[in-house]
């Protein structure tokens, strides 16, 4: 009988800010899938037999990489996505940040835990590797949403199958090279190449754990699609993060600049983004006059040039998204005052867009817009700001301006939001947990959560 041969798919690489094709990659299939699969199983035990500390050391040592190659990977980073960059260095030395605090805490959250010590018993728990796990990540921030679960499953002992998404390909075959050159044994860490048929062959496979940063469309298809395997599987979703200036702000100018930079950092392409503002009528005017000011301060343009703030979205595809919500939110009676727009010409671009006498009933201010778009909205005190809060599917992050902190830490706890930000916005530390409520997923990575979050822990009762 004759055997055929698996179709070969290529994947084209390409420029967001140029539309050039920067390269094209052939995709895994699911029998290259399975070989990889198949190596990562048999090197896992051998990687977990290693010491906490030899893990460690190879991790530190990756991190190093980062630092001296940071402009190489800089470069790479930006050309696939898009992001301008200085904000590519970043992402890059906010990883290092991150594993930095990995590994300054492993050994104590991952190391044995005695409950219990007396005369004839000890009660231990042990945090034992889930096995081989899949981490199909995303592309918006591939190092730092990356190193949220591939550093923590290694430093656990675990092997990982990392998928990058195929608008961040390139960058996910630099990390598996410089993970490799640290000192991770060839099997232990593989990359599965391509998009959506890749993914969803991975699905079909049994790895122990699933680890996703996506969309919550696709993030809700994998939770159905493993859920038989009665396995671990954490979801970080998107989010339409609210934000609330009151009316004892005393700087408003500040809370403006800072608040801008918080819907439009990367393009507004973060998950934790502020994607709605709702200001006081005390200050709605003078916020207003100070925000559009900010956004009209912005250099757009080439990524790689000095300077440049806005570069063009990832997906071409986001375009049509944002248009939508313009006219929708036009067509309700929104006032638009920057913006509004695709950029004509090669690229992705897209004008930082302001719009303002917006509802909650437009889709600006309810579907996320992952892209430089931000809707923003009087109201006349806490009870309606927090009302209108309220009003969203998703629950990843919220945000309260206010001059007092009882105040801003009442609103936030009536919030269902993984985390609250009390005059500041869009940060993660990896020192909290990172999850998300509702449609922003379920699970938790950084924080102590997050390094056991990729092992199963195991009670040693032991008489003697």
């Amino acid at each position: 009988m004759k055997i055929r041969s698996k179709k070969i798919r290529n994947m084209q690489i390409i420029n967001p800010a140029t539309e050039e094709i920067i390269t094209s990659l052939e995709e895994d299939h699911s029998s290259t899938l399975q070989l990889k699969f198949d190596a990562l199983n048999k090197a896992q035990p051998l990687w977990a037999n290693k010491t906490l500390q030899e893990r460690m050391t190879v991790i530190a040592k990756f991190s190093d990489l980062l630092e001296a190659e940071i402009e190489t990977l800089a470069l790479v980073l930006t050309n696939e996505v898009g992001k301008p960059l200085q904000q590519s260095r970043n992402e890059i030395n906010g990883a290092r940040t991150r594993i930095k605090w990995m590994l300054s805490n492993a050994e104590k959250y991952l190391s044995d835990e005695v409950m219990v010590d007396e005369p004839g018993l000890k009660e231990i728990i042990k945090y034992e590797p889930l096995g081989v796990i899949c981490n199909i990540s995303a592309w918006n921030y591939p190092y730092l949403v990356g190193v949220n679960v591939f550093i923590p499953a290694l430093l656990g002992g675990n092997a990982v199958m990392y998928k990058p998404s195929e608008y961040a390909t390139l960058t996910g075959l630099q990390i598996e090279k410089l993970l490799k050159k640290a000192g991770i044994p060839d099997p232990v860490f593989q990359v599965a190449i391509g998009a959506k048929e890749t993914g969803s062959a991975l699905l079909e496979m049994n790895f122990d754990g699933y680890f996703f940063t996506g969309s919550y469309k696709t993030g809700k298809l994998i939770y159905e699609k493993v859920a038989s395997k009665m396995v671990p599987c954490q979801l970080e979703l998107g989010g339409k993060d609210p934000l609330y200036v009151a009316d004892d702000v005393v700087d408003i100018t500040t809370a403006a600049i800072g608040t801008a930079d918080g819907a439009f950092y990367n393009n507004g392409q973060s998950c934790c983004a502020v994607e709605r503002i709702y200001v006081h009528e005390k200050h709605y005017q003078d916020y207003l006059n100070a925000f559009v000011t900010e956004v009209k301060s912005w250099k757009s343009g080439l990524p790689t040039t000095d300077g440049t703030y806005i570069g063009p979205l990832t997906r071409k595809e986001q375009i049509s998204v944002l248009e939508n919500q313009v006219v929708d939110a036009l067509n309700k009676g929104a006032k638009l005052l920057t913006g509004g727009k695709a950029i004509e010409g090669k690229g992705y671009y897209f004008e930082p867009t302001v719009l303002t006498d917006v509802t909650n009933d437009m889709l600006v201010m309810q579907e996320e817009s992952f892209g430089p778009i931000i809707g923003i909205m009087k109201v006349k005190d806490d009870t309606e700001a927090l009302m209108m809060m309220k009003d969203t599917d998703y629950g990843l992050t919220a945000s309260v301006y206010t001059a007092n902190r009882a105040r801003a830490e009442k609103i936030l706890s009536e919030l269902d939001a993984g985390s609250g930000y009390w005059n500041c916005c869009d940060r993660v530390s990896a020192a909290l947990p990172w999850s998300g409520r509702k449609y922003s997923g379920i699970g938790a990575t950084l924080s102590h959560q997050g390094l056991r979050a990729f092992t199963k822990p195991k009670g040693y009762h032991l008489r003697g």
